[in-house]
């Protein structure tokens, strides 16, 4: 088939290898691709760069979202479902695609894409991509070139067709799933699906833990969120109660009290988790301060500090009756001498 300039791109051509179906999709800011593609270099060899075929995993990009190699969305723009096309692609377009491969590949062996860039900032960074770790990568960086890429559209879905992640939703749509995953939360513990309850709970708090990224702590914008964190952690810590995850429970109220030290139903969740696993002595101080913190609380502490004191005169009893058998046989066995 003929070669086209596609849309009058500069320095981007079109081969179609196979036609598709229907009209050219309608997008919108958060619409979903899900395609296959092969990238080659553009020598006599034609040499294969990546396939996602072969990682067996098809590629998806949503529209808007600043995929760091903008002229793919451009491409896929042009394709109706099912066609399967040929782009070759100048250098103009080119010059991010040993960063975009590398986080592909890294996925693909189930490493983290951002391995080396956390916590680091912008100029520190560029210093990561003298080397991507991959030879052949490493040369497209020192020498751009245009490329090839076979592209196999199969669908594109709009934002209301799929299940967004939390990365790919604007301020706006953070904030309105929200309350849907905290109803969503209370609803499953009702049904003591405990859980999957914890994970509803924990995607809002990701969601917010974003939006407060971007806000000056404890400025107004900051504390406002905060208020919405804090219940929706309380719950979380509640589930994994609920499921015998103590020592995350210890972790997450520790973190939530660093923040805000007069939560009396942090100290209170702390303090069992605490108990669960044998802390006597910070189980107590914990209970204590929420009969300080909160006085309507005390009748529950009082509960819970007497059912610890005999959970842990049982677990003496137990200990010595442990000590005092495997002393006997011990003994019986010659293992102690008498002098």
């Amino acid at each position: 088939m003929e070669e086209t300039y596609l849309l009058n791109v500069e320095g981007v051509k079109k081969k179609i290898l196979h036609g598709g179906q229907g009209e050219l999709p309608k997008l919108q800011d958060g619409s979903k691709f899900t395609f296959h593609f092969q990238t080659l270099k553009d020598d006599f060899e034609r040499t294969v760069i990546d396939d996602s075929r072969e990682a067996g995993v098809p590629m998806e990009i949503i529209v808007g979202k600043m995929f760091k190699l903008e002229i793919w969305e451009t491409l896929l723009s042009s394709m109706r479902i099912g066609e399967v096309a040929e782009f070759w692609c100048d250098t103009i377009h080119t010059g991010m695609y040993a960063l975009v491969s590398r986080g592909m590949r890294r996925i693909a062996e189930g490493r983290d894409p951002l391995e080396g860039q956390k916590h680091r900032c912008g100029m520190g960074n560029m210093f990561d991509y003298h080397s991507t770790g991959y030879d052949d990568l490493d040369e497209l960086q020192r020498t751009p070139q245009p490329l090839i890429f076979i592209m196999e559209l199969f669908r594109v879905e709009d934002p209301s067709a799929y299940k967004r992640d939390t990365w790919a939703m604007s301020k706006e749509e953070k904030l309105a799933a929200v309350p849907v995953l905290h109803s969503e939360g209370n609803r499953l513990v009702l049904r003591r699906e405990f859980a999957q309850a914890a994970a509803k709970y924990q995607e809002a708090v990701i969601c917010l833990r974003n939006l407060q990224a971007k806000e000056k702590p404890w400025e107004d914008g900051w504390l406002k969120l905060e208020s919405l964190v804090t219940p929706l952690v309380l719950n979380y810590c509640q589930c994994q109660l609920e499921l015998g995850e103590y020592y995350e429970v210890l972790e997450h109220t520790t973190e939530l009290l660093q923040k805000h030290n007069d939560n009396a139903k942090a100290y209170f969740k702390r303090a069992k988790a605490h108990a669960a696993v044998w802390n006597e002595r910070e189980a107590r101080e914990d209970f204590q301060r929420v009969a300080h913190l909160d006085p309507s609380m005390a009748a529950a502490v009082k509960k819970e500090l007497k059912q610890l004191g005999e959970r842990m005169r049982k677990k003496h009893v137990e200990d010595r009756k442990r000590y005092q058998g495997l002393f006997q046989s011990q003994w019986n066995r010659g293992s102690w001498h008498r002098e």
